[in-house]
């Protein structure tokens, strides 16, 4: 996993953020936090941040799903982006790491925003779809456990609406998914829903080299 964009020398990625991140005080408070985290690369990227508050505005989302919150980063760049009524579900196992997260959202004001489930977030899922939640979310971002992405981008789909967006993190895995001698389990499982986002045709697919690899799927 990567907290940066790939591939690019320090020099540019520091130009990169010093002409095009506009990152409000709060979250640069958040993001400085957890970099002195033990599990500080878990933290998204910036600039990748920037880029999904910019998207949940462009399709006007209202209502999005969070699956992996860790220290919140993701979380409160969404809400910031979301229309005063708007609405996070929330899916994360740590009460540590959330804890973190829930300071900077009440901080923020928007703690309002996001419900927070404490619990496998497959059990959140199918409770969400059990509840008639299907096709009702504008948004989602995946960023949790690498074996249940597949898992996860089925329920997902399932509860975004046709015109929705999904994103999924980590996909080019600090390169390892191009490496054929690489093959543990997160990595094979991050390269096979490649190849299958590659053939599904209910979503029309971008994968954007932005952080550490960011899968855009556009529900048909």
């Amino acid at each position: 996993m990567a907290n940066q964009t790939l591939g690019l020398e320090p020099q540019l990625y520091e130009y990169l953020l010093s002409v095009s991140l506009r990152e409000p005080e709060i979250l640069t408070q958040l993001r400085q936090e957890t970099a002195q985290h033990p599990m500080g690369g878990m933290q998204i990227a910036p600039e990748q941040g920037q880029f999904m508050a910019l998207l949940v505005q462009l399709i006007g989302a209202k209502k999005t799903l969070e699956v992996g919150v860790f220290t919140g980063y993701s979380s409160l760049v969404v809400a910031l982006a979301l229309p005063p009524e708007g609405k996070i579900i929330a899916c994360d196992v740590s009460d540590e790491f959330t804890a973190i997260a829930r300071r900077y959202w009440q901080q923020a004001g928007v703690a309002n925003k996001i419900d927070l489930h404490i619990a496998p977030a497959i059990e959140t899922l199918d409770q969400l779809l059990a509840a008639g939640e299907a096709e009702t979310f504008d948004f989602a971002f995946i960023d949790a456990d690498k074996s249940s992405y597949d898992s996860y981008y089925e329920r997902s789909l399932q509860l975004v609406r046709p015109g929705g967006l999904i994103a999924i993190d980590n996909v080019l895995w600090s390169g390892r998914v191009a490496d054929p001698k690489v093959q543990d389990n997160r990595t094979t499982k991050i390269r096979a829903l490649n190849e299958k986002l590659h053939q599904d045709q209910r979503i029309n697919l971008s994968l954007v080299p932005i952080a550490d690899g960011l899968t855009l799927a556009h529900k048909k």
